[in-house]
């Protein structure tokens, strides 16, 4: 049953943010959009991953992040592994693909690719900064797979749709990400919940930082 729980709020969470994204972009704008490369380029690599786990029994040996195996790459390419079964996979692979568009198409495609990496290298290093872990974890679920990345940068859409949105309705769906990821963490452990909280605290800085930069100089009088 904690396992049931535990898959629904974690999809109820990635339902919410691409809610958002839907919102802050425009879903009748999107057969107009151009092709998304930024988000194309890392759903291929994810499937590359896929692909190579397949045809090589030593890739999850030789990519994933087990902190008990040396390899500065292992950082970076576990992010393109999948370890959660027929489903998971397929899971982790169809969010990836759907938030990193919704995110191009409002941040950019640079922009897009720096939150996904910093999905990658930051929630390790705040939790430690923070307090938050006892060093490596140990479970292996946790040591290959998209979803924690795709669930930093799906929380940036909920930031953006926070700012643009006056309606209570969507106010409350936006705010409601950081603030679910904030309960599941505390109530089940959920990672993903964790990291949606960093992405939305990133996001705030970075939309703080673009409106600064974006704001007329002020004329003397």
């Amino acid at each position: 049953m904690g396992a049931i729980v535990f898959n629904v709020t974690t999809a109820a969470l990635m339902v919410m943010m691409v809610n958002c994204g839907l919102g802050v972009v425009g879903r009748e704008t999107l057969r107009g959009r151009p092709l998304p490369w930024a988000a194309i380029g890392l759903t291929a690599l994810a499937v590359g991953g896929v692909l190579l786990q397949l045809a090589w029994p030593g890739a999850m040996d030789a990519l994933d992040a087990d902190p008990a195996e040396s390899g500065w790459w292992r950082e970076f390419t576990s992010v393109f592994m999948q370890n959660g079964g027929l489903f998971g996979g397929l899971w982790n692979l169809v969010t990836l693909a759907a938030v990193a568009a919704l995110a191009q198409w409002y941040w950019g495609g640079p922009l897009t690719l720096g939150f996904f990496l910093a999905g990658i290298l930051l929630p390790g290093r705040i939790d430690t900064l923070l307090g938050l872990g006892d060093g490596p974890g140990t479970d292996p679920r946790n040591f290959a797979g998209s979803s924690g990345a795709t669930y930093f940068l799906g929380a940036t859409l909920a930031l953006a749709f926070l700012a643009r949105t006056r309606v209570p309705k969507e106010l409350a769906l936006a705010a409601g990400v950081p603030a679910l990821g904030l309960a599941v963490w505390l109530a089940q452990d959920n990672g993903h919940g964790l990291v949606s909280v960093y992405g939305f605290a990133l996001a705030a800085a970075a939309w703080t930082a673009r409106r600064l930069a974006t704001r007329p100089a002020d004329r003397p009088a």
